[in-house]
């Protein structure tokens, strides 16, 4: 059976993505910081709740430590935990503003794969999806025919950016692993105030498919639900 970790699972396209692959067969580990909701979300899907913090070392290395005690390996680990930060004018972006969205959307993502690399290295075909946005795209902000366009959110559209980068990177360098980036479109979620056209379904339709793939599907792509994308 394959066994999936998703950050930031207790609400939202976390747990939308969560009930859908258990809904698949997935035994779905529920990821998250708040511990009542965590637990409630996990009670309510048939999962198990792991409690993770992805900006804080220990947290990470003590989620790791319990998968590794009581299922001893995972096949998909879903980096899903975000935040969105700032919105309009960047002048008054202060250095904090920027450590905390950078802390959670990309070094949380560096903190969480490394400390579930030896997990996933137990696992016959194991997969990395990054929850990333057409909002890091070069060529969707710059479309004003494309809602991201529309929008002035300087540290989550960069740090969306640097997760598609970085997703690249990480395709190139494990080998062993098939690791890609899901764009989920303008979804509401409580990110956006609820204000997306798309259904939480409809938003973890690109990261199901990630996750449940065949052997041999491609590594270092950025993919939306209506198929992979350009992201420059």
């Amino acid at each position: 059976m394959t066994i999936t970790f998703i950050t930031g699972a207790n609400k939202g396209l976390g747990r939308e993505t969560a009930r859908r692959l258990i809904k698949c067969g997935h035994t779905v580990l529920v990821g998250a910081r708040d511990r009542e909701q965590g637990e409630e979300a996990a009670a309510a899907l048939g999962a198990r709740y792991v409690p993770i913090d992805v900006t804080d070392d220990a947290s990470v290395a003590a989620a790791a430590a319990n998968v590794a005690e009581h299922e001893g390996r995972i096949d998909v680990l879903i980096n899903n935990a975000g935040v969105h930060g700032p919105v309009g004018d960047p002048g008054d972006l202060t250095a904090a503003d920027a450590r905390a969205v950078l802390d959670v959307n990309v070094i949380g993502v560096v903190r969480t794969t490394t400390a579930f690399l030896p997990l996933l290295r137990r696992s016959d075909d194991p997969v990395i999806v990054n929850v990333s946005s057409g909002m890091g795209s070069l060529a969707l902000t710059h479309d004003p025919g494309r809602p991201e366009s529309h929008v002035v959110a300087p540290l989550y559209t960069s740090s969306k950016a640097a997760l598609t980068m970085l997703t690249t990177q990480y395709a190139k360098g494990l080998r062993d692993i098939r690791v890609n980036a899901a764009d989920p479109g303008y979804t509401a979620t409580d990110l956006n105030g609820h204000s997306g056209p798309q259904t939480v379904t409809e938003g973890t339709d690109a990261i199901v498919a990630l996750a449940t793939e065949g052997r041999g599907a491609g590594s270092g792509r950025f993919v939306s639900r209506h198929g992979e994308i350009a992201w420059s």
